[in-house]
């Protein structure tokens, strides 16, 4: 079959060729249209019971990730020239498109008692702005005196302040995102500038922007550096620029095709799907090497061009194949998730690894049948002195050298296991930015100033419709949120119990010490009042109309702010909090050994039930996926890779052959992880899952040609061994330094998940090198005694060598050969 596909790429190739440059020109203009993002939630099942209640938390009360937060600490923001370019600067950006409110010290509010219509009003602090330094100083003295806004707008301690600019989710979840994002930091640092205050930002929407950004940067530079790197490699290997030029022709193709694809599955480009063309570089260029490679080899025993690529892909192209198809198992085996990250990373990256394999083995035998034939120096390659001097030194330890070869396994994966025993499963919301990065150090402001800014929520539901409106329950809520105040990592909470205590304060003239919920004596007329007080409006000044008209989550009316804390039904209420980032294990610490207990013995007998939520709890949970994913992924990849050494060999005792050899690379790989201390997480753990793709089409080379030379008549097991590691042995090492090469440029990347890819791919390359060029061939010196010496008849890798094509078969590849020359010639 393999040799009429040969025979049919060669005769029709200008058509094909076509068809891969229309195909290109297609999926180019989709890729125009990729857009990026990035998701925290999609690390987590969206059938999980947790994300199942964020997304009703969600719809009862609104984002929690949607409010970007600038921060600044100067002593000079509250005199009055600098002051009033903040309160110019929050008016400004309450009026950028997309941005839904804005929340800051020139913004806030007061409640008032009306005493003649016995309900509350809110009043914004700063009708218009200061005209003078004493009117400022006496209107912070009233923004001091509000307890509501202290360790939320100011840091009490510190004096620092903060703008919380809340975005409109129609906004934040479209490609205007970006455009939102660029308008208020803008404005910001125009700011900045004028006022010499340094400002901080942070917040979600920051974060993901940010991060967004530099996946789209590293995207287009590790694309670029990894095109210019193999491309190095590939003239130092065969030393002509047509062997340079058309196979990276190839992987920008590939490339192309890669984007296109995202955009026809309906996906957006995140930190996994970004690093798939720059792989695909890495992945393809090992089959343009090896059918280069090869046609030099059986041109310079045929010398014919077109018989030597004919012979060619009859003779690899099912090997091929299998390998590619290998390597894509890697991937495949993230679609049986239902993680978005993880299946969309699978599925692209899967469709576009068998694009790879379908235009390199197009392309390569098309063009270079076009081409001049390869001079004597571009052959030289395949007598590298240094490469066989390897290959001398590898068969001579598997023949003779075996029992240090084992004992040296044996003690490698000692070590690996104990390096393995030290891996930790944890993640942070910016781990994958350095720490010196600008996101870290301004995540560090608000850390020490306001206790973090990622959102943590709990909704106390109290069972029963208006038992909100219970005083016992109130008691019980507070009660927690002055635990709460306790811990250390957690901001000062808000809530319906705090704005309550807020209302209380107004009822007493805004005094400080009636900061509190309402007691038996006065409850009555407070809830009364605030009953009164449901769709009350904001009280302005005829010129600051505007400058009211949106207060974050203070609102502009009670109602509205109501909402945002309390269901419709006055049954559940959420507690709202920012948190630092301290990481998914502290955090589980800090909820399931402090909070949990205070939870049960604060709320034990009284029929009310606490959830934890918000996108905090979703991202970090999603590490539990990611390790359950890994589980699950490695034994269906496995599982896979024993399926296609079967369909290839007919054989199970090759299953352990093949598997044997990838199991050590896995745990040696696992050790080094431990011992660098690189931690489990979504970004670093698909590695081993494509470190066995990648592994698996060495061991599937090396047992294809090994199975052939025993076939061959009184071939012995050290003569087969030593032939497969002269053969196949060569290439092996020529795409296993391709690979390294590849990977290692991503250990200089500026996230923390892609460093760690570039170096474990590169220390499991490394390995594999010795598990499946030493400790494999060991293992079939050892164990195979000739008795397998007849391939069964229906395996596919029969007709896997030269050594197998008859004269008759060459004589009929020739005669093939020239009904090919002929139709060329009508057709010029």
């Amino acid at each position: 079959m393999w040799g009429h596909i040969a025979l049919f790429i060669i005769k029709y190739r200008q058509w094909l060729l076509g068809l891969i440059a229309v195909f290109t020109v297609t999926m180019a203009w989709f890729a125009k249209d990729v857009e990026m993002t990035y998701d925290f939630a999609q690390v987590v099942s969206p059938k999980d019971p947790d994300m199942v209640y964020f997304q009703q938390f969600k719809k009862t009360f609104g984002e929690d990730g949607n409010i970007l937060v600038l921060g600044m600490q100067d002593s000079s923001v509250y005199q009055l020239a600098k002051f009033n370019q903040l309160h110019q600067l929050t008016d400004t950006l309450a009026k950028v498109e997309g941005v839904s409110g804005v929340l800051g010290i020139t913004r806030l509010i007061q409640i008032e008692k009306d005493t003649v219509n016995s309900k509350f009003v809110t009043t914004p602090i700063f009708k218009a702005a200061p005209r003078s330094q004493h009117e400022l100083d006496s209107l912070m003295r009233v923004v001091n005196s509000i307890e509501f806004y202290k360790g939320q707008i100011i840091a009490p301690r510190t004096g620092a302040t903060l703008l919380a600019v809340t975005l409109d989710p129609k906004y934040l979840n479209s490609n205007r995102r970006q455009a939102v994002m660029n308008h208020i930091l803008g404005h910001a640092e125009r700011f900045e500038k004028a006022t010499g205050i340094k400002m901080h930002y942070a917040g979600l929407p920051y974060v993901r922007s940010t991060m967004t950004s530099k996946v789209a940067g590293e995207m287009k530079f590790f694309a670029m550096l990894v095109v210019i790197v193999m491309g190095i490699t590939l003239f130092l290997f065969f030393r002509t620029w047509s062997a340079v030029v058309f196979p990276l022709l190839v992987v920008v193709i590939v490339m192309i095709c890669c984007v296109g694809s995202i955009v026809l599955l309906g996906y957006k480009i995140n930190l996994l799907t970004g690093l798939i063309p720059s792989i695909l570089v890495v992945i393809g260029v090992p089959n343009c090497t090896y059918l280069l490679s090869r046609y030099h080899y059986d041109y310079r025993k045929s010398g014919n061009q077109i018989l030597a690529m004919t012979r060619v892909i009859r003779k690899i192209g099912l090997i091929t194949l299998m390998n590619n198809t290998t390597t894509a198992i890697g991937f495949v085996v993230f679609t049986f998730t239902d993680i978005a990250i993880l299946y969309q990373f699978g599925m692209v990256a899967t469709i576009n690894i068998f694009i790879a394999f379908i235009i390199s083995f197009i392309m390569i035998p098309a063009v270079f049948t076009y081409l001049p034939p390869p001079t004597e120096k571009q052959l030289e390659h395949l007598d590298s002195k240094p490469l066989l001097g390897i290959v001398h030194f590898l068969d001579h330890i598997v023949l003779h050298k075996r029992g240090t070869i084992y004992l040296a396994a044996l003690g490698l994966l000692v070590i690996a296991g104990v390096g393995i025993r030290k891996i930790e499963a944890v993640s942070f919301m910016v781990d994958d930015l350095p720490k010196s990065s600008s996101v870290n150090t301004d995540l560090d402001f608000f850390q020490a100033h306001f206790s973090g800014v990622m959102p943590l929520e709990f909704v106390v539901d109290t069972g029963k419709p208006k038992g909100l409106l219970k005083l016992p329950n109130l008691q019980k809520i507070d009660q927690f949120e002055r635990f709460l105040r306790t811990q250390p990592e957690l901001s000062p909470p808000i809530s319906m119990v705090t704005f309550i205590k807020a209302a209380t304060q107004a009822f007493y003239n805004g005094q400080p010490e009636f900061y509190r919920l309402p007691n038996n004596d006065d409850k009555n007329f407070i809830l009364s009042y605030l009953a009164n007080s449901q769709g009350s409006t904001t009280k302005a000044s005829p010129d600051s109309t505007k400058t009211t008209a949106a207060q974050g989550t203070a609102g502009s009316s009670m109602n509205k702010l109501l909402n945002s804390f309390v269901d419709k039904n006055s049954q559940k209420a959420r507690i709202s909090l920012k948190i630092a980032d301290i990481g998914s294990h502290k955090l589980d610490t800090l909820i399931m050994r402090r909070i949990e207990p205070a939870m049960k013995r604060i709320f034990a007998n009284s029929g009310m039930k606490v959830t934890r939520t918000g996108t905090t709890v979703i991202f970090t949970k999603g590490n539990e996926y990611v390790i359950g994913t890994l589980r699950e992924s490695l034994m269906w990849a496995f599982g896979l890779v024993a399926v296609v050494v079967l369909l290839l060999f007919r054989s199970f005792r090759t299953i352990f052959y093949a598997l044997t050899p990838n199991l050590f690379t896995l745990a040696l790989t696992a050790g080094i992880m431990g011992y660098f201390g690189i931690a489990l997480k979504p970004s670093t753990a698909l590695i081993f899952v494509i470190a066995l793709g990648i592994d698996g089409d060495n061991s599937i080379h090396l047992l294809a040609k090994f199975r052939q030379e025993m076939a061959m008549a009184g071939r012995t097991v050290t003569d087969a061994i030593t032939n497969t590691l002269s053969e196949a042995g060569t290439s092996m090492i020529y795409t296993s330094i391709v690979l390294f090469i590849g990977f290692s440029i991503f250990a200089f990347s500026e996230f923390g998940g892609t460093k760690a890819l570039g170096v474990l791919m590169g220390a499991s390359l490394l390995i594999t090198n010795f598990s499946n060029l030493v400790l494999l061939p060991a293992l079939l010196v050892t164990f195979e005694h000739g008795k397998d010496e007849k391939i069964p008849d229906n395996a596919p890798i029969r007709h896997y060598d030269d050594n197998y094509h008859e004269e008759d078969d060459d004589m009929d590849q020739n005669l093939q050969r020239l009904s090919v020359e002929r139709a060329k010639v009508k057709t010029t």
